[in-house]
Parts: structure tokens; sequence; C-alpha cells
């Protein structure tokens, strides 16, 4: 996913901070399905919309609804016309939401690239960036966050459940061998000493 970024730069929201290395990128972006939301704080659908996908995304992926926050990223890509109408709208939505910098030419890119024409639209994406949904605004509404399991599915993303699994098995088989091995190169050093010892004492002999 963080190759449709590439040379990019997020914003985190009500942040000044900046998601742009590559790094920083894939970790945010890694074994997700991406929602990228074009849309804009003044138009009377996206007004109406906004409340639902708000809804949407903390259902799925804040604490007071869910025990594990669901493998899902949001970026909004802004049609306000200021920069301080694009503030005042990301001020009312999830802290979690990344988006594109105002003025960023980078946003018509996208819309190009996804064939976006009219807002609202959420275009969803498979952590290879390929499309599973061109505009997934009436699915949303219809829905709600069951349309998460559909999405997750067809993007064939990695259960971090899985992740966590095999990682604490790889720290549970190396600190299981781990003293063995220390053992093993004690008990070599000792064996070799003593060989060293007997082949001195026998040349001592001689």
């Amino acid at each position: 996913m963080a190759a449709l970024f590439s040379g990019k730069v997020l914003v985190a929201n009500r942040e000044r901070d900046e998601v742009e290395t590559e790094r920083e990128l894939c970790r945010a972006l890694e074994n997700k399905v991406l929602l990228l939301y074009f849309g804009s704080g003044q138009c009377p659908r996206c007004r109406r919309f906004a409340p639902l996908l708000k809804d949407f995304f903390l259902r799925l992926t804040d604490e007071f609804y869910v025990e594990r926050a669901s493998q899902l990223v949001l970026v909004y890509v802004s049609r306000d016309e200021t920069e301080e109408q694009r503030s005042a709208f990301l001020q009312s939505m999830p802290a979690r939401w990344l988006a594109v910098p105002f003025g960023d030419a980078f946003g018509r890119e996208l819309e190009l690239r996804f064939s976006v024409s009219e807002v609202p639209a959420v275009v969803v994406l498979k952590p290879n960036g390929e499309v599973i949904v061109g505009n997934a605004v009436e699915e949303i509404r219809s829905m709600g966050p069951a349309c998460f399991r559909n999405w997750q599915e067809a993007a064939e993303l990695v259960d971090r459940n899985f992740l966590l699994a095999e990682d604490s098995d790889k720290r549970s088989r190396r600190s299981i061998t781990d003293p063995i091995r220390r053992l093993k190169y004690k008990l070599d050093k000792k064996m070799e000493a003593k060989n060293k010892e007997r082949k001195e004492e026998g040349e001592d002999l001689a």
C-alpha cells in the first residue's frame, strides 16, 4: 500500500505530525483495508454522510466498541475550499484518521486514478492497492460495520492474532533453546580445554 503513497506526505488528524517516510507509511498502512474518503465539510450530501462514516469507523476501531481495533485505516482527501474549512471538519472526526495535506496535488491525482467524479465517495482498497469497492457510500449506509467483514475477506488480510501468536511462538522457542545452546557451548569449550591439556601432557612425557 505504501507504494501508492511513495514520495507523498500524509498528515495525522488534529496534529502537525506528518507521516512521510516509507517506514512510517508501511507501519500505518500495512496489512489493512484502506478507505479513501473524498468529501467536503461544506457539501450538503457529505454533511449527511460524514456522521455515518464517523460512527462506522469508530465502531470498528475504538476501544469503547471493540476489544481490538479492526485492520482499517482511513485517509481523507479534501475538496474543501479553504484549509480552515478542512480543519473544522477534521476536528469533529476520529483522531485516527489520516489526511492528504490541504492543497496537495496528490489529492487530484487520487481523484483521477480512482475516477471520483462526485462526493461523498469512499474507495476501498486492498493492502496492495487493488480496488475492492469503487464507491462504498451506499454499502456503508445500508450495512454499517457489517460490510467490513466482506472487505476483510476480499483483502485477504493476515489475522493479527496469528501474527502475534507466531511472534510469541518464536520468542518461546528462542527462550527455551537458548539456554540449551549456551550449555552446549560451555561443554564444548570444557572438552576442548581438556583435550588440549591431555595433548600437552603427552608431549611432556615424550
